[in-house]
């Protein structure tokens, strides 16, 4: 908030094909994609920024592994940040936590898996991320959006 005092505008991708998820009621704009899989690629492609997985089901565990796959192929300064909402639920409930960490040890993406209990903590995290890395990633003329699940907006 302190970044856009009046405001920003922001874009919504929301999946169409599942009625139980509605597009985020606070985007300024929603765009449609008519695949699934088109939408996915696209999100992960423009959130350079980091991205912020909730605690879902089996569309969400292929996003965080669809992201850990380009994360674990990606070089040194393209590794972009996983941070899973819900310690407890990615720890026991549906597992990916380990295998995530058991998949990162040893390459540049072990640094950047994370997991947190709140949305707070996780937006403090983003906040933490060095300067010299977020220079690189976001600049006036082309800013790169943060992917919160449903929501993009301007980090």
């Amino acid at each position: 908030m302190d970044a856009h005092p009046e405001g920003a505008q922001t874009l919504g991708i929301p999946t169409w094909f599942y009625g139980h998820e509605p597009p985020n009621v606070f985007a300024t704009h929603i765009a449609k994609y008519f695949t699934n899989a088109l939408r996915e690629a696209v999100l992960l492609d423009r959130s350079r920024g980091g991205i912020v997985f909730l605690p879902g089901a089996a569309g969400t565990v292929q996003e965080i592994f669809q992201d850990a796959c380009e994360n674990y192929y990606a070089a040194e300064g393209a590794v972009v940040p996983m941070i899973l909402v819900g310690r407890s639920y990615w720890q026991d409930e549906v597992p990916v936590l380990p295998l995530l960490r058991r998949l990162a040890a040893g390459r540049s993406m072990a640094d950047h898996v994370h997991v947190v209990d709140s949305v707070a903590e996780a937006a403090r995290l983003l906040s933490a991320t060095s300067s010299s890395s977020r220079t690189q990633l976001l600049d006036e003329k082309h800013p790169k959006p943060l992917c919160v699940r449903l929501l993009c907006v301007r980090f």
